[in-house]
């Protein structure tokens, strides 16, 4: 099958150090998944085309839970992409959100851009700020959205965050009645650790599909 993936470009002399600074946020879990790919230059990423003098690095996107849904019989609405504040290795509040009804750019993107994020700190003591995105689910799917998430385990795809109860405040999100509030790790928090480390990217969300068999883990670059 095919993946939904967030592709970053990353300067050939700059890339051996991207990959060092991204090692922190895939060993403490903060990451959709240990899944990523890359390409040289003149190759095709998803729907990028990697231009002279960069490297595609392509991580694997959080709306990859939504097709899976969808297939399900379960419909979920993406409210929005944030900044989550983490306390002690848990999930706290959103402290800045962009409303995906009213941006034509990915939130991550932006945050990433205005380097609001400090994926480092997270990963080193359990404390600080992360990409972040919220979605809602009907209450009367969460046995099969739970059912769902762990077989997508089972082949190195996560990414859910946090889970709430039916109509409960999530993240100090208010979540509708029948609702269920669901907090996702966004897909370039990787990414977003490397330009914390002074390493320009540019990235593109949800940049394409790709095969799965394309996917190799990120431990062995």
């Amino acid at each position: 099958g095919q993946l939904p993936i967030n592709t970053s470009l990353i300067n050939n002399d700059k890339f051996k150090k991207a990959v060092s600074a991204m090692k922190c946020a895939f060993k403490a879990g903060i990451c959709v998944s240990e899944l990523v790919a890359t390409a040289q230059e003149g190759e095709k990423l998803g729907s990028i085309i990697v231009p002279s003098g960069k490297i595609g690095f392509a991580t694997v996107c959080s709306a990859t839970i939504s097709g899976v849904l969808l297939k399900a019989g379960v419909p979920t609405e993406f409210e929005f992409g944030g900044i989550l504040e983490v306390r002690n290795s848990k999930p706290r509040r959103f402290v800045a959100i962009i409303n995906y009804a009213a941006t034509s750019l990915d939130p991550s993107e932006q945050f990433i851009r205005s380097k609001m994020t400090s994926v480092a700190e997270v990963s080193r003591i359990g404390d600080g700020k992360i990409l972040g995105v919220f979605r809602t689910i009907p209450a009367l799917a969460r046995e099969i959205f739970s059912s769902k998430i762990s077989k997508l385990k089972e082949i190195g795809i996560g990414g859910v965050y946090a889970l709430g109860n039916t109509s409960e405040t999530l993240c100090q999100i208010p979540v509708n009645l029948n609702r269920v509030g669901v907090v996702q790790l966004g897909g370039l928090n990787p990414v977003a650790a490397a330009v914390e480390a002074g390493i320009e990217t540019e990235n593109i969300a949800e940049s394409g599909l790709i095969d799965f068999e394309q996917l190799y883990n990120f431990w062995q670059l």
